[in-house]
């Protein structure tokens, strides 16, 4: 399992490499939303994500030989560009698998960092079985995007920076596709004030964990039709999934339109641009899913990649 002790460990493993983000306030944001927020601002890590924190600490990890040989990772963007950036930190060679339709700022940037980009079809193939076989072919370390202690551990840290400076938060609200952030950021919230409630956020259309929970075990989706494209991830992880069950006290469900008027509302009045995934969190604490009236709430910005096309239509 993960423990508190795995995600200290991961913070001196990424410290003087990865930011230590800032948290922000919005007044405006506050009066409307009923309650007082902390964001969270991983939109402006390395890489433009959370994921660069368990990148670098998995990859930190590796032995040299591992590291010679060269590693895979499969992502939809975000996790992509965080392993191609750690990676050419480490010279270290690095092969993505990305889905065809990723957004393409996203592509752009995985190549920019020195990543080898191999596509494949979302709809049609399985990233995972995908991701596998070319490790093997090639005698490549699987860097997963979620299910790895490591990874969980490394993508933890957010939430240990945030309780170290907002320590008395009532609320941590987290965006939730795998599970890697959630798990890891509610194993530091639980440890740092026990009695926090931790609630995940998906898309509607992509509601895996959601139902997950309901049911008592992992349930796969169809691949969700959602502007949030960091969050169509079809099942929670076989090692996330058990902490989420034990830790996080439920997952609140977001729409579209509810997600790019929370974008909106941040570039507009914050001054800050997050993606739509990003954003989840922030729109179900702004479109009230929950009764946060008077309360203090921490909310992790996951990321702020976006394609600039995307959003002039989303906008």
């Amino acid at each position: 399992m993960l423990t508190f002790a795995d995600i200290v460990q991961a913070r001196e493993r990424i410290g003087g490499v990865a930011h230590r983000t800032p948290v922000l306030t919005s007044r405006q944001f506050n009066e409307m939303a009923g309650c007082k927020v902390f964001f969270k601002a991983e939109n402006l890590q390395r890489g433009g994500a959370f994921k660069f924190r368990g990148a670098y600490n998995k990859i930190a990890s590796l032995t040299d030989d591992e590291r010679k040989q060269g590693i895979l990772a499969y992502s939809s963007g975000n996790h992509a560009q965080a392993v191609a950036l750690a990676a050419q930190l480490f010279g270290t060679p690095a092969v993505i698998v990305m889905p065809h339709d990723a957004p393409q700022a996203k592509v752009a940037a995985t190549r920019g960092y020195g990543g080898e980009i191999i596509y494949y079809d979302r709809y049609q193939e399985n990233r995972e079985e995908t991701g596998e076989r070319i490790s093997r072919e090639r005698g490549l370390t699987l860097v997963p995007p979620f299910d790895d202690y490591l990874i969980m551990a490394g993508q933890g840290t957010a939430a240990l920076e945030l309780l170290e400076e907002i320590p008395e938060l009532d609320f941590l609200i987290i965006p939730c596709s795998g599970c890697g952030l959630l798990a890891g950021c509610s194993v530091a919230a639980k440890h740092l004030r026990a009695q926090i409630r931790i609630f995940g956020v998906e898309p509607e259309a992509g509601n895996d964990t959601w139902q997950s929970l309901r049911k008592g075990e992992r349930i796969e989706i169809a691949i969700p039709q959602t502007i949030a494209d960091g969050l169509q991830t079809a099942a929670p992880g076989k090692l996330t999934f058990p902490i989420v069950q034990e830790l996080v006290d439920d997952i609140l469900l977001v729409s579209d339109d509810e997600l790019i008027e929370t974008m909106r509302f941040i570039l507009e009045r914050m001054k800050v641009l997050v993606e739509p995934s990003g954003a989840a969190a922030a729109a179900a604490v702004r479109h009230r899913k929950l009764d946060f009236d008077g309360k203090r709430v921490g909310v992790i910005l996951s990321g702020g990649n976006v394609d600039l096309k995307k959003l002039a239509r989303y906008l």
